[in-house]
């Protein structure tokens, strides 16, 4: 599936040439209270705005995360291709987003964000999350009480299959039919290769399964391969 596109920063060249990114704080209106977040402002003519989550708090995890970081840094940057506004955000409970850490009900601040995106640039979505985030971010693009919103495609970051003793399914994905990506490393500790494998062939079509080789969880000392495949993935899958 291809979702058309004439070029990364939509019919105006001369719009993407003179456009100079910003950055500038958000507060978001969270179920738990308000949610602070950061909007990585893009091309005036930019087809798609991207949502990026980020890990789990309970272990440090906020939206200045490196591998937050880096996969916003693709999705914003003209030198990547892309240039969208892209939007991060802390989960409840986490630096001076209000609230408490639930471990579920995070999946309704993914929600929050993504009205706000919406309604600021009214264009179609693209969603990526990291660990904990890409599990709540699957969730909210793809769970039973899915975001109603005009999602293009969700990328899955390090996605754990295994932790804190469990195993996770995401059964819910074989119903999903919107673009997905799995990428993670092949080391990953959180999220072993065979485990992931099958996460990603029991998911409905279109799903990639991208592992980064000598990579781990947290991408150490690839995140720029992780980058770069990710780039690649949605050249192939948004233009």
């Amino acid at each position: 599936m291809r979702i058309g596109m004439s070029s990364p920063f939509g019919s105006s060249r001369a719009a993407a040439e003179a456009w100079v990114p910003t950055t500038r704080s958000v507060a978001l209106t969270g179920p738990a209270g308000r949610l602070e977040a950061l909007l990585n402002t893009g091309a005036p003519d930019a087809p798609y705005a991207a949502l990026v989550c980020h890990p789990n708090p309970a272990y440090g995890g906020t939206m200045h995360h490196k591998v937050v970081y880096r996969a916003m840094k693709v999705f914003n940057d003209r030198a990547w291709g892309f240039g969208w506004p892209v939007l991060r955000f802390n989960f409840r409970g986490t630096g001076l987003s209000q609230g408490a850490h639930d471990g579920k009900a995070e999946v309704e601040d993914v929600l929050a964000a993504l009205e706000w995106l919406d309604s600021e640039y009214q264009r179609p979505l693209i969603v990526a999350g990291f660990s904990f985030g890409s599990a709540m971010a699957l969730w909210a693009c793809c769970g039973p009480q899915k975001t109603g919103k005009d999602v293009r495609a969700v990328i899955a970051l390090g996605l754990p299959t295994h932790a804190d003793g469990r195993d996770y399914h995401y059964r819910f994905l074989k119903e999903a039919n919107l673009p997905k990506l799995f990428l993670s490393g092949d080391r990953d500790e959180f999220g072993p290769a065979s485990q992931l494998a099958e996460v990603a062939e029991s998911a409905a079509a279109p799903r990639t399964l991208i592992l980064i080789p000598d990579a781990d969880h947290f991408f150490n000392g690839q995140l720029e391969p992780m980058q770069q495949a990710l780039a690649s993935w949605l050249k192939e899958q948004v233009q």
